[in-house]
């Protein structure tokens, strides 16, 4: 059982990180799950369907529809498995690495522009702490 104080501090940090949050994702164009899955293709490389799949943690049925929206909207291409004729692989196309970059630059963009806009110098260097604590909690 936590106590009170942890409990305290679990619920303010769950409110402010919801809110803030909220807030990045009003700068997405692209649909979260879409970026999740460019964000994967662009960590991991090519990958078939099923291994996109199980890396989101969602159905392969809700990939294979993401999939088709990317491939429709160009933003990543499909081609044969190297060693299974069953499988195809997945993987960026040039306009999804320069649509998941400018995504990524919209995200970071406004933050850090907040970041410089609203905090003291003190305030950005307690922040910069602060991030390696919470990572440390997300990996828990």
């Amino acid at each position: 059982m936590p106590t009170p104080e942890a409990a305290a501090i679990a619920a303010e940090l769950r409110t402010a990180m919801g809110k803030l949050t909220r807030r990045v994702k009003h700068e997405d164009r692209i649909p979260l799950g879409q970026v999740a899955v460019l964000g994967a293709l662009d960590r991991h490389g090519a990958m078939t369907t099923s291994d996109l799949a199980a890396d989101q943690q969602v159905r392969p049925q809700s990939m294979a529809r993401a999939v088709g929206l990317l491939m429709e909207q160009d933003l990543i291409t499909r081609r044969a498995h190297p060693t299974d004729g069953r499988k195809s692989l997945v993987e960026l196309s040039d306009a999804g690495r320069a649509a998941l970059e400018a995504e990524r630059g919209r995200r970071v963009g406004w933050l850090a522009r907040a970041i410089e806009a609203e905090l003291t110098d003190d305030e950005r260097a307690l922040l910069a702490r602060s991030a390696a604590l919470l990572e440390r909690l997300a990996s828990r």
